[in-house]
């Protein structure tokens, strides 16, 4: 069942400072008050979550945020002419000097599970109108408490800012669950001095103090009932991508396999300036996304136009991002 923000609340996007993200703040339409020839503007981002089942299981899709980044070839298709990326982009009518990306922190209630997978910029991206995860939740009907399990697509800031609270636990009821790979990696002092520095710096303050209550887990680890990991990396080197079954239906949660629904799925050759290695991020686009196209079954994308789900199919030497409608709802 889709779940809008109500007819009635006017929206906007905004921006936080992460991975892909920029300067500049995307807006919607804000709310206005008038007073004879002034007029004040309010700018408080609003929660927007989208609401749907898969089988038994019920998913709800959040925005944390979102944010505008110019000249979208230094970060897709960096190994391409810049033309050439601004000529796609032209083509699927998109602008050719600017992007948009979104977060989509994602909840599974299985009945017996309440689990989150990522959890945007939290506390620290509010003042750049993202780290929205905690309004929605209550927009949703959902307390922090009622999580059970955390599971991370892999640690980038964008997927574990929110794991904190004013130095504790967001999520005081749940466990975590964390590919091993990815945590290795990311602990290790090796990173310092690095450009993965800064990465490094961040999984110390946010999930090293998790770490007692974690599960470490490798391709094929079981996340809760009817969900489990497979890894696909390149991106960063533990990355993973989440399975989820219920009822015989099934969907993946492909956390940052591809980042742009047009850049990374018609062309998943294309290098991405963020993915580490990039000739095995594209080998893992060809896979993950070959297997749903074939299959035929729903994704998750994490920075995915929101509400961040829909169906790809073969096209030309790519991917066709296909989105959700009333698919879910019947």
């Amino acid at each position: 069942m889709t779940a809008p923000l109500g007819m009635r609340r006017r929206t906007l996007f905004a921006a936080g400072i992460g991975l892909l993200a920029a300067p500049m703040i995307l807006k919607g339409t804000a709310a206005m008050a008038a007073s004879g020839d002034n007029a004040k503007m309010d700018a408080t981002p609003q929660p927007q979550f989208n609401q749907f089942k898969l089988g038994s299981y019920k998913f709800t899709v959040f925005k944390d945020g979102a944010t505008i980044a110019d000249k979208p070839y230094e970060t897709f298709g960096t190994n391409q002419k810049p033309e050439t990326v601004q000529e796609l982009l032209t083509k699927n009518f998109l602008p050719a000097d600017k992007f948009v990306n979104s977060y989509a922190p994602t909840l599974i209630d299985t009945g017996s599970d309440v689990i989150l997978v990522d959890t945007g910029f939290g506390e620290g991206g509010r003042a750049r109108g993202s780290g929205l995860l905690l309004s929605g939740l209550k927009a949703a009907g959902y307390s922090p408490d009622d999580i059970t399990v955390v599971a991370l697509t892999h640690l980038h800031g964008d997927h574990i800012g929110g794991l904190l609270e004013g130095g504790a636990p967001a999520f005081k009821n749940a466990r975590y669950v964390i590919g091993q790979i990815e945590y290795d990696f990311w602990t290790d002092k090796a990173r310092e001095g690095t450009p993965a520095e800064g990465g490094h710096k961040a999984v110390l303050a946010n999930v090293v103090p998790l770490a007692e209550k974690a599960t470490f887990i490798g391709d094929g680890g079981t996340i809760a009932g009817g969900i489990t990991a497979m890894l696909a990396p390149g991106h960063t080197q533990g990355h993973m991508v989440f399975h989820v079954e219920s009822e015989g239906k099934r969907l993946v949660a492909t956390g940052d396999t591809a980042n742009h629904y047009i850049l990374s799925l018609q062309k998943p050759d294309w290098e991405v300036r963020f993915d580490m290695d990039k000739a095995q991020a594209a080998a893992t686009r060809r896979k993950v996304f070959g297997m749903i196209a074939a299959e035929k079954i729903a994704f998750i994308g994490y920075h995915m136009p929101f509400p961040s789900v829909g169906f790809v199919e073969t096209y030309e030497d790519g991917y066709r991002f296909v989105p959700k409608t009333y698919q879910f709802d019947l």
